[in-house]
């Protein structure tokens, strides 16, 4: 903090000094044309020390982001001719600007990022892309003010010698004009005479040639990716998709929607996981299981407890149904009506624009597209365990077939994993009769959230039974005879587990092999590489979802579905960039958690300033009657402002009080707009205009609410 006062008042006080000894009037055109005379005989009396001193102050000029650098840069082509004098202005003015930069790194940047972090995060990570392009565009056009950009540079993460030799050699064009333009300094009137309107325009071409430059050479480079494939002469299709999970469903709806000829191609089921094995029947065991676990409480809401008659085959008859009831929605029936070509294979990419369907029935189909999206979603990971195949471990995808077999939940249940799938089934099976354990190697579940939210799931997975092992490590499995056992490690010591049934919940693998990829040398890494448009290394060749990343949910694939429907039908005329700046998502455990942007984990891991706002759900009217008080919601807003950096909230309903603030945060609507809407009671969406008047109470213009007493005590005394 020293060091950066000092520097600060050093800047201050040369700047000050510079205008109070009216050194300014130096730095005029028509003061430095006054004084030329003395500078060129002192130049031809001392020619090296005359250079030293110009450039001197040339540098100091710069790096105080004084006006008058343009007048100097006249004046090296008057005082030392074209040749030197672009060398001198050129190196003085690249070094001025490098210690400009230095100086706003050094005295603002820590500001500037507890103030506007998640913003300059992503700016920085456009500098490290392409920032030293975006640096030499606007070093050829003088137009723009090269203070400016000296000093916003600074706040971003670019390295200095980057910025400086970019600086060199964009300033070079311009710095030979101006000292080109102070060689003829007597024809000179005023420096305008310099800019002439065609000088001005071919600045601007300059400053769009290397825009020019890229779009041909990625167009090139686009060319070049497919000149080993041969291009078919028409297209049986506009847009062909493979997998049939919610980012193909919704990347054929919209081609559809918007008359393209498209074909979707699936070889397990329509629908995908979330329908048949994830989303849709977790929920509804979710919910059966909620209910289960109401009965046996019915004292809290004034009625008789009852230990209901479980019947596991009706509960999973009712999962079923569910599963039948959703599943027209995304049928084969209802695409094909849309107007989808529906093929029930498996589909393997040939070439950029062929694709190979090999159909349930044995016969082969080979499609020409102008598109392909790949939405070939993922699957269970399994780790590699010792003995782990042997005792028949479930995932996630073979569950339910395994319980539809069952009369009875598994008496003893592990579950290997703490995340989201891990808490809520492990919930839902010790509802239904289960003896749950889960095993987590980090030391809290819900690794994402922070630690308050990870506590609050372990107590109410705790107080149900449910034995939570976070720090243990899994080892092994034993077989003996019918006896299975998990073994475990933790702080050197090792456990023994015994279960009837092990269920695999550690995450999701995206499914990228026996599509081509490998054949057409498409990038995967651990998920198929795209750009920020959804392209893969083929700009025809779209990925979505799971198999994309950066996250696996349902409502991110549609998400991304919509971009890359739209690149891949109209991306000739405008392409978008996939938008993730406002994902939320939710935990489906009792009671739930859910949470869009920042928490306090990221943000401090980020360095982002933050300030939280915080409203325990026991105070809210709605969840008091319905017995369901426990909870909180945390908002994290910039520091003094009401603008949504992000919200976490665990309790009951808690993703759908989450959708008022992931509406706010993607409108960017602060909390004093919803403080200011009127809100339906008794709600538990009241809470969410709570919380924004927690925030408003806490930010209270102290100073005019004592004048505002003084005011109402005035107005009590007269008469």
């Amino acid at each position: 903090m020293k060091k950066k006062l000092v520097i600060l008042t050093a800047l201050v006080a040369a700047g000050a000094a510079f205008f109070v000894l009216g050194l300014d009037r130096f730095l005029s055109f028509d003061g430095m044309k006054a004084g030329l005379g003395q500078v060129t005989a002192l130049r031809d009396q001392e020619p090296m020390l005359t250079a030293a001193v110009f450039f001197f102050a040339y540098v100091v000029v710069a790096a105080l982001s004084l006006p008058g650098a343009a007048i100097m840069t006249l004046a090296a082509g008057a005082i030392f001719g074209l040749f030197w004098g672009t060398v001198i202005a050129s190196v003085a003015s690249s070094i001025g600007a490098l210690v400009a930069f230095l100086a706003a790194r050094t005295l603002f940047r820590d500001l500037v990022l507890q103030r506007f972090g998640d913003r300059l995060a992503a700016i920085n990570r456009g500098v490290a892309a392409e920032g030293a392009f975006y640096l030499f565009t606007l070093r050829l056009v003088p137009a723009f003010p090269f203070f400016l950009i000296n000093l916003l540079m600074g706040l971003t993460h670019m390295p200095a010698f980057t910025f400086y030799w970019v600086s060199q050699v964009g300033m070079l064009a311009g710095t030979v004009v101006y000292v080109n333009a102070g060689t003829e300094l007597a024809r000179l009137s005023s420096p305008a005479g310099i800019l002439s309107p065609g000088l001005i325009v071919s600045f601007a071409l300059l400053g769009l040639f290397p825009w020019l430059a890229k779009a041909g050479l990625a167009f090139w480079r686009r060319q070049q990716v497919y000149q080993r494939w041969r291009r078919p002469k028409q297209y049986d299709y506009n847009l062909v998709v493979i997998g049939a999970g919610a980012g193909g469903l919704v990347t054929s709806y919209i081609g559809a929607a918007v008359k393209a000829k498209v074909a979707l191609i699936e070889a397990r089921q329509m629908g995908g996981d979330c329908l048949n094995t994830g989303c849709v029947p977790s929920k509804a065991l979710i919910r059966s299981a909620k209910l289960a676990h109401q009965m046996r409480h019915g004292d809290r809401y004034g009625l008789a407890p009852v230990n209901p008659a479980v019947s596991f085959r009706q509960v999973l008859g009712r999962v079923r149904a569910v599963i039948d009831a959703i599943a027209p929605h995304d049928s084969v029936e209802r695409y094909e009506g849309l107007g989808v070509d529906v093929f029930k294979g498996y589909g393997t990419l040939v070439d950029p624009w062929t694709v190979e369907v090999t159909n349930d029935d044995g016969t082969i189909a080979r499609l020409t597209t102008r598109s392909i999206v790949i939405a070939t979603g993922s699957r269970p990971t399994v780790p590699a365990l010792p003995g782990l195949e042997e005792v028949g471990c479930l995932t996630s995808d073979t569950l339910w077939a395994a319980l539809e077999r069952m009369d009875a939940p598994p008496r003893r249940l592990v579950v290997l994993g703490g995340g989201p799938i891990g808490c809520e089934l492990s919930q839902a099976l010790a509802r239904l009769g289960s003896q749950v354990t889960i095993v987590e190697m980090a030391q809290q579940l819900l690794g994402r959230e922070d630690p308050e939210v990870s506590e609050a799931a372990r107590q109410a997975l705790a107080a149900e039974g449910i034995t939570v092992l976070t720090g243990y490590r899994a080892l092994g499995c034993e077989l003996t005879g019918d006896d299975k056992a998990l073994l475990v490690e933790a702080n050197g010591e090792r456990h023994r587990l015994p279960f009837d049934a092990i269920l695999c919940a550690v995450g999701r693998t995206p499914r990228l092999k026996g599509y081509g990829l490998e054949k057409l040398g498409i990038a995967t890494d651990r998920i198929v590489v795209t750009n920020a448009y959804l392209e893969t290394l083929y700009p025809n060749i779209y990925a979505v979802g799971d198999v994309a990343g950066p996250y696996q949910f349902t409502h991110t694939a549609a998400h991304q579905a919509w971009y890359a429907a739209v690149n891949a039908l109209f991306g000739q005329v405008r392409k978008f960039k996939a938008d993730y700046s406002v994902i939320p998502w939710v935990t489906f455990t009792d009671p739930e958690i859910a949470r869009v942007g920042l928490n306090e984990r990221e943000a401090m891991d980020r360095a982002i300033a933050y300030e939280v706002t915080r409203f325990e759900l026991n105070e809210l009217d709605r969840a008091i009657t319905e017995g369901d008080a426990g909870g909180f919601i945390k908002v994290l807003t910039m520091p003094g402002k009401d603008r949504i950096l992000g919200v976490t909230i665990v309790g009951a309903h808690a993703g759908e009080m989450l959708s008022e603030f992931v509406l706010a945060m993607r409108w960017r609507l602060g909390l004093g707009k919803i403080l200011s809407t009127v809100h339906a009671y008794p709600t538990w969406m009241e809470a969410v205009k709570y919380t924004a008047g927690a925030w408003k109470k806490a930010h209270a213009p102290e100073r005019l609410l004592t004048l505002l007493e003084r005011y109402h005590a005035w107005r009590r005394r007269q008469a």
